[in-house]
């Protein structure tokens, strides 16, 4: 851990060095739980939670993650205790993108694994991320376009521009990854980065329990910026450690260092949701364009997939209208 900066620099000051008799997790618990969005350069720009989006594959470890989240933020009194229900023997349990707090301002989001990402699977995680699906409901994933158009127009009628979204990656040490995963994988990694503004923290789970170097260099590979291994809290091995409990506090703590990066600067939100609605129709439907999306032409409209969206830039709403244009296959932005 870094020292904590001049005051005069940000807002938000390092939980290292604030109290000598404090130890460093105890530091890092209460820099955490007293964290919020008032405290950054900008302010909290309109924003009022962080949501902690967990996604990757079936049984790798998400809902143990979150209770090992939940226990070391918890008094140190208090028993540990199953709040997400896991299934990771069974290859997954959660059905849901169910949300639970961790403090007034910060809430992990568990969420279904995917069984490949590639596909509709990898579309409905990227409308999470983009601020287009509502928390606490089923997850779904869409059989089709069209399905998916309707679930984003009615994002539309109540746009979210409150939460903040920091995505994490689980991957369990116990699985090796396919060669043909690998692109994939990337693929994935940068889409989640460029619709959030932050690489994907990578949290490598079982870390006793496979080949911890190999994952640790093959993600570093990919362009992750911040890789965790854990080794989570469970029903059968929740035997408190300050280093397992700071493992887990790190986490945190490293995700809010990224919450403070991105809100250095103004951001406009309604330029990002456009954005990101551009991106999805363009995965959504592969057999169309979609130009990168232009910041400097808020009324210019933006062709994707047979749909153009147009910004309106006196209110700043957007409206979709759909086409029957052919176009050859390209590349699309993001991928």
């Amino acid at each position: 851990m870094e020292p904590s900066q001049p005051k005069d620099s940000v807002k938000h000051s390092s939980p290292v060095l604030k109290k000598k008799s404090m130890s460093e997790t105890d530091k890092l618990k209460e820099y955490i739980i007293s964290y919020s969005l008032n405290n950054c350069p900008e302010g909290n720009q309109g924003y009022n939670r962080i949501l902690l989006q967990l996604c990757g594959y079936l049984g790798h470890g998400k809902s143990s993650l979150i209770n090992s989240c939940v226990h070391v933020l918890q008094d140190r009194k208090q028993q540990f205790t199953v709040v997400a229900q896991s299934g990771e023997a069974q290859g997954g349990l959660t059905m849901e993108r169910k949300s639970y707090p961790l403090t007034p301002t910060i809430t992990i989001v568990d969420n279904r694994g995917c069984s490949t990402l590639n596909g509709f699977e990898t579309g409905e995680l990227y409308a999470q991320l983009g601020n287009f699906i509502p928390l606490d409901l089923k997850v779904e994933w869409t059989q089709g376009f069209e399905e998916m158009l309707t679930r984003l127009e009615d994002s539309e009628l109540e746009p979210n521009f409150r939460d903040i979204i920091v995505p994490i990656f689980v991957y369990s040490v116990k699985r090796d990854v396919a060669p043909s995963e690998v692109q994939e994988m990337k693929n994935f990694l940068t889409n989640c980065r460029n619709l959030t503004g932050i690489f994907p923290l990578i949290v490598l789970t079982h870390k006793t329990s496979g080949n911890l170097t190999k994952l640790h260099d093959l993600f570093e590979g990919m362009g992750a910026e911040e890789i965790i291994s854990v080794e989570n809290y469970t029903a059968e091995d929740h035997t408190d450690t300050r280093g397992r409990h700071f493992q887990f506090l790190n986490l945190i703590y490293k995700a809010l260092e990224d919450v403070d990066f991105k809100m250095q600067k103004p951001i406009n939100k309604r330029k990002e949701w456009a954005k990101h609605k551009t991106f999805l129709f363009s995965f959504l439907h592969t057999n169309t364009p979609s130009p990168p999306f232009s910041e400097d032409c808020d009324d210019t409209p933006n062709i994707q997939g047979g749909y153009t969206v147009y910004e309106d830039s006196f209110s700043g709403h957007t409206s979709t209208h759909y086409h029957h244009y052919e176009y050859p296959q390209r590349n699309y932005p993001f991928q």
